[in-house]
């Protein structure tokens, strides 16, 4: 009986120098909280997508707390709304956040676009990549492989025809999508502006291109010429928009000769194709 009190008063005192050991410690390797930064990160969204800059929501935190930044308008996916609430919580003047939309760069869907061969391997854009530029024959053009669709976290883009769609009443602008393509066609677009938009990326030569996709620019620089406002130029064979001097005239939409440039406006919350009268949607592969 003696020696089983014995192993009892052992075991109670091994556990309680323990756990006096695990208090001292836990006050000596205690990590302060900051209440501000954690303030804060309640307010954002929570995508943790990076577009603010730093490595996620609770960075964008800490940052803002330790005064690191005072921009308020770091986050796209928040908008204007969470710039309010934390510029109300630190009393800073609330930066403004124009919203904006990614758009796929590209209309090299199965119709416009020719294959060159058929890719029979992992369903990634990324993967196919790396296998002579992928199947199509313009390797500059989306793939339709989903790398996109599957990075957003707002389930605003889907595969169409063979091309990715995006949502733009469901994007965020967390710019996910811009990151996780390997093509880097995705571009963000500012919601409220009607505006023109050269929806290819070939810097090919117009020859090179137009044997590749029938939708492609050729750099044929017509539409450079009709622009009432110097919003467009080409440069590697490829045109560009301005679009803060677009003033959607369409102009240049009606002078291309191959429509890679459409006139793109937010109704209902679908990217209409103006230039064409079309409308795109998500739908199934």
């Amino acid at each position: 009986m003696s020696e089983i009190l014995m192993a009892v008063a052992i075991v109670s005192i091994i556990g309680l120098i323990g756990g006096v050991a695990l208090a001292v410690a836990s006050k000596i390797m205690a990590v302060e909280t900051d209440e501000k930064a954690e303030a804060i990160n309640e307010i954002l969204p929570g995508a943790n997508c990076g577009s603010c800059g730093f490595s996620g929501c609770a960075g964008y935190a800490a940052a803002l707390s330790e005064g690191k930044t005072t921009d308020t308008a770091l986050c796209n996916p928040g908008g204007n709304e969470v710039s309010q609430k934390i510029a109300e919580l630190l009393g800073l003047a609330a930066g403004n956040i124009v919203p904006t939309a990614a758009v796929v760069m590209c209309q090299g869907n199965c119709a416009n676009a020719k294959q060159k061969m058929k890719y029979d391997g992992v369903d990634s854009c990324r993967m196919a990549t790396q296998l002579f530029g992928g199947e199509k024959e313009c390797v500059y053009g989306c793939l339709g492989l989903g790398d996109c669709e599957r990075a957003c976290p707002y389930g605003a883009i889907h595969i169409c025809d063979g091309i990715a769609r995006v949502n733009p009443a469901v994007c965020r602008g967390c710019k996910v999508c811009v990151a996780a393509c390997p093509k880097h066609i995705i571009e963000m677009v500012p919601l409220e502006k009607v505006t023109a938009a050269v929806l290819c990326k070939s810097t090919a030569k117009g020859a090179v291109t137009r044997k590749a996709c029938s939708a492609g620019c050729i750099g044929c620089q017509k539409c450079k010429k009709v622009c009432p406002n110097d919003a467009v130029t080409v440069e590697n064979n490829l045109a560009h928009v301005d679009y803060d001097k677009c003033v959607a005239c369409g102009e240049c939409a009606s002078a291309c000769p191959t429509g890679a440039i459409e006139i793109i406006t937010v109704q209902a919350g679908i990217i209409k194709l103006a230039a064409k009268n079309t409308e795109k949607e998500g739908a199934n592969r």
